[in-house]
């Protein structure tokens, strides 16, 4: 499995979705192949809705930019070699947005 060469970016996951997360990203490198990115998103996707509800998205390449509004403890971004792995499930409420911020302390 690949899980032991990932390195994660950042995450607000629990350490079991952490390890789910890490564990499927090895089982679809293992089946598909790496630069099938497409096949890779849609299977650790399918397997997060399967598991823990649905609403999940997975963006899966070796270069791109992400803004992503997200539930609280569901956001990992990770990569095993240069393939990197973002997974988060998504959120268009807004007052759970406002509730979720905090604001910065000036410098």
């Amino acid at each position: 499995m690949l899980e032991g060469k990932a390195v994660i970016g950042e995450t607000d996951m629990l350490q079991t979705m952490q390890q789910n997360a890490l564990s499927l990203a090895g089982k679809a490198l293992d089946t598909f192949d790496v630069t099938d990115s497409t096949e890779i998103a849609r299977f650790i996707k399918k397997e997060f809705d399967e598991s823990y509800g649905p609403g999940w998205q997975c963006i899966v390449g070796r270069d791109f930019g992400s803004f992503v509004t997200h539930c609280h403890g569901c956001f990992i971004h990770f990569c095993i070699g240069s393939l990197a792995i973002l997974l988060f499930r998504g959120t268009a409420d807004r007052e759970m947005e406002v509730n979720q911020f905090v604001p910065l302390e000036p410098l």
